[in-house]
């Protein structure tokens, strides 16, 4: 308890990042349909966050071991600022787009501040206690950003400010610490092929998953819209999403550690498939249809990353572990930058059902090809146990990393 009251101020600088970063995303969408943005420019601001999380991830541990933690923090935080502030200056999808790369930048910096600080505090007993407080720290945060966009009217000044002092806001729990700074630690060597070679199907899978949630969290609201979902119901349809997901962890973790991974990411995919075809067809049954709807698409789709990186971490030494969790954070990251301006281009084209159509080719094909995998070789004997991934950055293999090292789980063929 003591050593968790001890990063209350990382946890709160946490929410309250959260609480910024998790609402910009879907202000954007409503406020791009309220000014006249096209489906393309709406999907194209969220693959431009995408970009920007992916340089802060890779540039992150370089800025710390120039200034600090603490100083790093604030600079981050003073792009993701600006970057919203800027809104409603300039009325322009693209400087728009421009805008939310310093979001994603700031997103992915001060994530990598975070878990680095974590990472140097933690002990190898308290290092599951600690992950565990910081998940549902995240996903509390990531769950009530969601909610605020209920409350944010779109393309106004007052909201883009909200937003902005809730992301400066973030910077006062971790400067004002008194918790001394690490030292900063090497940065892991990024090496996407490394994943490829411990485990085609979970590349593969992380790529699958970035379809699933990238779209759905940075298009979502263009069908949310487009079925007749006011502002305050899209709020609830996108915490249904979250709330599906933080709810699957725990049996999917349990059928993971049971049985064959491969299998388990299979039926997670055709269940994918699914949700996806009642999510579609709840869109003519009212208002709560589409919430349960959405919950079971977040519960089938949301564990398939932590379970794509529990397979390939089966196949990996202990020395590769850190590099493998950066790796799959890279293709994931990949998917992401790709998957909304996809998603966006098919709902110009072809109504808002498309977004799911898509999501639901891609997880048909890893369908297929996870059955093809179970036939080029077995699976791994020894294996780590199922360990909830977050998609933040580069350094959460580092604190994963001796959760998978301490505990084997035994296979049971399914």
């Amino acid at each position: 308890m003591r050593l968790l009251i001890s990063f209350a101020a990382l946890f709160m600088s946490v929410i309250l990042l959260q609480l910024s970063s998790g609402g910009v995303g879907p202000l954007d969408v409503l406020s791009g349909i309220k000014l006249g943005f096209s489906n393309q420019e709406i999907g194209l601001l969220g693959s431009a966050h995408f970009i920007g999380f992916f340089v802060g991830c890779w540039w992150a541990p370089r800025v710390m071991g120039s200034v600090g933690h603490s100083r790093a923090f604030a600079a981050f935080t003073a792009a993701g600022s600006i970057g919203l502030m800027s809104h409603m200056l300039i009325i322009d999808p693209y400087a728009w787009a421009l805008m939310r790369v310093a979001s994603g930048f700031c997103v992915a910096g001060c994530y990598t501040v975070v878990e680095a600080w974590l990472n140097a505090k933690v002990t190898n007993e308290t290092r599951g206690r600690t992950m565990g407080a910081y998940r549902v720290v995240d996903m509390t945060g990531s769950l009530a950003a969601q909610m605020m966009i209920g409350v944010l009217t779109p393309a106004s000044y007052v909201s883009y400010n909200l937003l902005a002092i809730l992301c400066s806001a973030a910077l006062l729990p971790l400067v004002l610490t008194r918790l001394p700074q690490p030292e900063t630690p090497a940065q892991p060597r990024l090496r996407p092929r490394l994943a490829m070679d411990r485990s085609p199907l979970a590349a593969a899978a992380v790529v699958v998953a970035a379809l699933s949630s990238a779209s759905f969290r940075m298009v979502g609201p263009i069908y949310g819209q487009e079925v007749g979902l006011s502002a305050g119901q899209i709020a609830w349809f996108l915490s249904a999403f979250v709330l599906g997901g933080a709810l699957a962890q725990f049996p999917i973790g349990w059928l993971a550690d049971k049985f064959d991974r491969r299998w388990v990411l299979i039926w997670l995919s055709a269940a994918s498939i699914l949700s996806c075809a009642v999510t579609v067809m709840a869109a003519g049954m009212g208002t709560g249809a589409i919430f349960l709807a959405a919950t079971l698409f977040g519960l089938t789709t949301f564990p398939i990353y932590s379970v794509a990186a529990s397979h390939a971490h089966d196949f990996a030494k202990s020395e590769e572990r850190v590099e493998l969790s950066a790796a799959l954070m890279f293709w994931f990251a990949v998917g992401a930058i790709f998957a909304p301006y996809l998603a966006s281009v098919l709902i110009e084209n072809y109504g808002p059902a498309a977004l799911f159509g898509m999501i639901s080719i891609g997880h048909g094909v890893l369908v297929l090809f996870g059955l093809t995998r179970m036939r080029a070789r077995p699976t791994a004997r020894k294996r780590t146990p199922y360990v909830y991934a977050p998609r933040t950055t580069f350094i959460i293999g580092r604190l994963m990393r001796r959760q998978r090292d301490n505990h084997s789980v035994g296979r049971k063929a399914p």
